[in-house]
């Protein structure tokens, strides 16, 4: 495959795999990152990826972004919206900016990266999108209400975008990952993270580059005939209906 292909949060964890994944696929690809500069250079260095900084909660910044990776690198054929964070806390606890700084960058930001390519994909009659979401969007979370109301909001957004552009060509998938070997999850406690392996079925977390074969399969070609599904990928853990 050829074309552009821009992965938010792009330069670490399960977006660099994924960046990786689609620069081995044959993608030029943009990784977009927040705001740890080291780590977005030592991935463009090893991938030979063009990385660009951008807040994804910001509608306007995210617009001025994808204009110019356009202008560098041709139209944007692949969108994954992968970034986000946490700020955990039990909900009669949580604060205001606690809920908003998740609810802007883990969903406001797919409305504010997908609106800016909408319009070409559909002149183009072809365009992959995919959101990630996770295995507490699903089931939700003690202690993350707000990441798990984001996360479920992506899912919304992924079935009704798909109905809207099914017949532009353009296909909207999300991915819902379980616990996946990230810095996130190395900083957990060693007890924590045994109690999670525990309620695995497979027995292990998985690896970030289970989740971007996933995306790979869902931006080809290959998958023109899926639109508006969730694919699961958490070891057994979690069985949607």
């Amino acid at each position: 495959m050829s074309g552009v292909a821009i992965v938010t949060g792009g330069t670490r964890g399960i977006g660099k795999a994924i960046s990786a994944r689609l620069k081995g696929d044959g993608y030029t690809v943009a990784a977009i990152y927040g705001g740890n500069d080291e780590a977005a250079k030592a991935c463009a260095d090893e991938l030979g990826i063009a990385v660009y900084r951008c807040d994804v909660s910001d509608p306007e910044g995210c617009a001025e972004t994808v204009s110019r990776i356009e202008a560098e690198h041709g139209p944007v054929a692949v969108l994954v919206n992968n970034a986000g964070i946490t700020r955990d806390g039990m909900f009669h606890k949580m604060s205001a900016d606690q809920w908003r700084a998740v609810l802007s960058t883990n969903l406001d930001s797919a409305f504010n990266m997908t609106r800016p390519v909408i319009d070409g994909m559909r002149e183009r009659g072809f365009g992959r999108i995919v959101s990630i979401s996770s295995i507490n969007g699903q089931k939700g979370q003690l202690g993350q209400v707000n990441y798990s109301a984001a996360k479920a909001g992506l899912i919304g957004f992924t079935r009704a975008l798909a109905m809207e552009t099914a017949r532009k060509g353009i296909t909207v998938n999300a991915i819902a990952p379980g616990y996946v070997e990230t810095d996130m999850t190395s900083q957990m406690k060693p007890e924590v993270l045994q109690s999670i392996v525990a309620g695995i079925p497979v027995g292990r977390m998985g690896k970030p580059e289970e989740i971007a074969h996933a995306v790979s399969y869902l931006v080809s070609e290959h998958a023109g005939f899926v639109t508006g599904a969730v694919l699961t990928a958490n070891g057994g853990q979690y069985v949607a209906a």
